[in-house]
């Protein structure tokens, strides 16, 4: 059945998959969408072109990168080229818009790191034959919850990116989501740490029945927690910090330092969130089904995405 809206006349099936991702992920760099798109050609040539006739038609635009030493174009598209991934209604509408001015702004650095974590999901999923693509994660996906230390207060948990991901074993087919923070050594690990305390707060955060006229229930029933209305076949979702912008020593006590933080946290440690960190090298360097992951809480053994102990692992690879 056609799309009751097609893609903008002559762009190619990868210059429309370009213009899906760049809706989706705002600013991404010409290296990023090949590794995207095009990573069975050896040059990214055939991209670019593509790319540059999306801007010839006015629906992308590029601006330089601005670290140090980097000589990669970013791309994202103007109001046009979203108006036009909105005409499909292939996506769900976004409202974030990108301008020349955000595009070359300071948030540059952290928005590129957030698409490389999730490329490092994409790149080892084709090794091992799971499933995770391209649009499969979504950038700062807003959960209101309510926290016991600031009554009366709606807040805003806002992961970096809300990916998903099918693991494949034999015929066992499991979707695993994960919530994921990028830290480019940025903040404090205090903030770090009361990023964390937000995932716990939201797990346990269980909204109250509106007050109703009528007769009164004989018994109200359990509230349901917020997230399983969003998650409602799934576990709570494993939470994975990426650090990165450090050498690998800093990090190291970056990681050290959370833990220690998280351990003092008593919603955080009565909480039975899963929580791992790893560095944005090790991720690309070996995929998140490598022991690259330290947990938050509990002993520091390394684990992987399932962020299990290493025997249960061994004994139930699907838990």
């Amino acid at each position: 059945m056609p799309y009751p809206n097609q893609a903008p006349v002559g762009a190619t099936l990868i210059g429309q998959q370009a213009l899906n991702i760049l809706y989706q992920h705002r600013l991404v760099s010409t290296l990023q969408l090949h590794q995207m798109l095009t990573p069975h050609h050896t040059r990214a040539e055939y991209l670019r072109r593509q790319l540059h006739k999306l801007r010839d038609q006015g629906l992308a635009e590029r601006v330089g990168r601005r670290a140090h030493g980097q000589t990669d174009l970013l791309w994202w598209l103007t109001e046009q080229g979203a108006t036009s991934v909105e005409a499909t209604g292939l996506l769900p509408q976004r409202p974030y818009r990108m301008s020349p001015e955000a595009a070359a702004g300071p948030l540059q650095e952290h928005t590129l790191a957030t698409v490389e974590a999730g490329l490092g999901f994409v790149v080892h999923a084709r090794v091992l034959g799971h499933e995770c693509g391209p649009l499969d994660w979504s950038p700062e996906i807003a959960h209101t919850y309510r926290d016991d230390q600031r009554p009366g207060e709606d807040l805003r948990l806002i992961p970096d990116a809300v990916l998903n991901y099918v693991h494949v074993q034999g015929r066992q087919r499991t979707l695993l989501t994960f919530m994921i923070e990028v830290d480019r050594t940025q903040m404090t690990i205090a903030r770090l740490a009361q990023k964390l305390h937000a995932y716990a707060a939201y797990q346990r955060y269980a909204p109250q029945p509106a007050p109703g006229r009528g007769p009164r229930p004989a018994r109200r029933p359990t509230p349901s927690q917020a997230w399983r209305s969003r998650y409602p076949s799934q576990a709570f979702p494993r939470v994975l910090l990426v650090l990165t912008g450090a050498s690998e020593e800093r990090l190291e006590r970056r990681v050290a330092d959370l833990r220690s933080l998280a351990a003092a946290d008593p919603v955080l440690t009565t909480s039975t969130v899963r929580a791992g960190v790893t560095t944005l090298d090790r991720l690309h360097d070996h995929g998140p089904f490598a022991r690259i992951f330290t947990p938050v809480l509990g002993l520091a053994d390394p684990a992987d995405a399932w962020l299990r102990p290493a025997q249960h692992a061994e004994q139930n690879p699907a838990a």
